[in-house]
């Protein structure tokens, strides 16, 4: 894939998962190629790609169109993040991690700290813990050395609301949001001893458990629809309950 066609590629998505189209609306090689300042060439592959990755559909009118989610693909693309990340946690515990890999998640768990354990948390707490969180879960997929499972996360990852962080602005608005935050760093501790111990099944386990605070937050954003398109306008791509 050329520099042009990744940057349309990443554009276009980015786009997307921010909520700058509507479901059904219809996305025309044109006006996209002029809206990024692109050749239709490019976007017509980003296009084929998009659709590749689940996250556009093909028009009875021809072309593509922007396609809906329901919260329960997104409930169950969070789902199988944990399981995804508890076994590159597992791994990484019965394998061992490396000398620079234990020092860098240590430097996530020192970050996160200084950021949650305050009585208040502001806006450059959640900043620098939602950098922290990202960093952690890429150290944890890309220290185990695993390519498939490095693939299918990444694939994971573009779907709507299934990173790592994806869900945080709505836990960053709740009023237990804080606390359920610090629930979730002292996970990343416990990862974090566990690999060190060589504690495989233990990883694995506290990986998949991970996530169900993301499971949760995506439940509070459904709860509240306008407080969601507010703070994560891509909502607006999801619609539905979760089986829970």
């Amino acid at each position: 894939m050329d520099s042009q066609q990744s940057r349309v590629l990443v554009q276009l998505r980015d786009l997307i998962l921010k909520g700058e189209f509507v479901p059904g609306e219809r996305l025309a090689e044109i006006p996209l190629a002029e809206k990024l300042g692109a050749s239709r060439t490019p976007v017509r592959l980003a296009l084929t790609s998009l659709e590749h990755e689940g996250l556009i559909e093909q028009s009875p009118s021809g072309g593509y169109q922007m396609r809906r989610f329901t919260s329960q693909e997104i409930a169950d693309a969070i789902r199988v993040r944990g399981v995804i990340e508890g076994f590159a946690a597992r791994l990484l515990a019965e394998d061992g991690a490396s000398r620079q890999l234990l020092r860098e998640l240590h430097e996530c768990l020192d970050a996160g700290d200084k950021a949650v354990n305050k009585a208040e948390m502001n806006l450059d707490d959640y900043t620098a813990y939602v950098e922290m969180n990202d960093r952690f879960h890429k150290l944890i997929m890309e220290g185990c050395g695993n390519v498939a499972l490095k693939r299918v996360m990444d694939m994971l990852d573009g779907q709507p609301f299934a990173s790592p962080s994806a869900m945080l602005p709505m836990q960053s608005s709740m009023e237990e949001g804080h606390q359920w935050m610090k629930q979730a760093h002292r996970t990343h501790h416990a990862m974090v001893q566990a690999i060190e111990r060589g504690q495989g099944s233990r990883a694995q386990a506290l990986g998949e458990e991970h996530v169900e605070i993301a499971r949760m937050n995506l439940e509070y954003a459904l709860e509240r629809p306008e407080l969601a398109a507010e703070l994560m306008p891509g909502m607006r791509l999801v619609a539905g309950k979760t089986r829970g």
